[in-house]
C-alpha cells in the first residue's frame, strides 16, 4: 500500500497540471474569435501547439499510470519540463493577443477553478484513504488533511479576491496561480508522507 500510495502524489500532481492545461485551452477556444485578424493566424497556431503539448503530456502521464514510485520519480522531471514549456507558451499567447484584460481574466478564472477542483479532489482522495488507516495511526494524517483543506480554502479565497478586483496584471494573476500550485504540491506531498507513516507496515 505504501508504494502505491506514494504514486498518488505523482498522479495528483499530474492531474492538477492536466486540468489546468484543459482549462487554458478551453478559455482560449472560447475567446479565439475575438482575436484581431492580424494576430488570428499566429493565435490559432499557438493554440494548436498548446493542444499538441497537452496531448504529449497526457500520453506521458498515461504511460506512467501503471508504473511504480521509482518510475514516476524519474518521469516527473520530464513532465515538469513539458509543463514549463506549456506554461511558457500560454504566456506567449497572452502576450501576443495584447492587453486583452477580458481574456486574461477569463483564463485566470478558468485556471483558478481547475486548481480549486484539484485541491478538492485530492482532499477527497485523502479522506477516502483515511478510512483504511487504523484509528491510532491517523493523527498525523488527519492533521495533514486538515492543513490541505485549509490551504485549499485560502487559495480559493485569494483567487476570489483577485477576480473581484479585476484589474490585476497577468503577471500578478499568474504569480497567484503559481503560488497556489506550489502550495498544492507541498500539501499533497505532506499528506501522502503522513499516510505512509500511518499505513500499517505489512500493507
Amino acid at each position: 500500500m505504501t508504494e502505491q500510495s506514494n504514486v498518488h502524489f505523482f498522479v495528483n500532481w499530474a492531474k492538477e497540471r492536466l486540468d489546468e492545461m484543459d482549462a487554458a485551452l478551453a478559455s482560449f477556444d472560447v475567446k479565439a474569435n475575438e482575436v484581431k485578424a492580424e494576430s488570428k493566424v499566429k493565435a490559432d497556431q499557438l493554440i494548436e501547439d498548446l493542444k499538441k503539448r497537452r496531448g504529449e503530456f497526457a500520453a506521458s502521464v498515461k504511460k506512467q499510470t501503471e508504473a511504480g514510485e521509482a518510475a514516476w520519480a524519474r518521469a516527473k522531471a520530464d513532465l515538469e519540463t513539458q509543463w514549463n514549456q506549456f506554461e511558457a507558451q500560454v504566456q506567449t499567447y497572452l502576450e501576443m493577443i495584447g492587453r486583452q484584460i477580458e481574456q486574461q481574466q477569463a483564463t485566470f478564472k478558468d485556471l483558478a477553478a481547475a486548481q480549486v477542483k484539484a485541491w478538492r479532489e485530492a482532499a477527497d482522495k485523502f479522506t477516502e484513504a483515511a478510512g483504511k488507516l487504523a484509528t491510532e495511526r491517523r493523527a498525523d494524517f488527519d492533521a495533514a488533511l486538515k492543513q490541505m483543506k485549509l490551504d485549499g480554502s485560502e487559495a480559493e479565497a485569494r483567487f476570489q479576491k483577485l477576480r473581484q478586483a479585476g484589474t490585476e496584471t497577468w503577471s500578478a494573476l499568474n504569480a497567484a496561480l503559481d503560488e497556489s500550485r506550489k502550495a498544492f504540491d507541498r500539501a499533497n506531498q505532506a499528506a501522502w508522507d503522513a499516510f505512509k507513516r500511518a499505513a500499517p507496515p505489512h500493507s
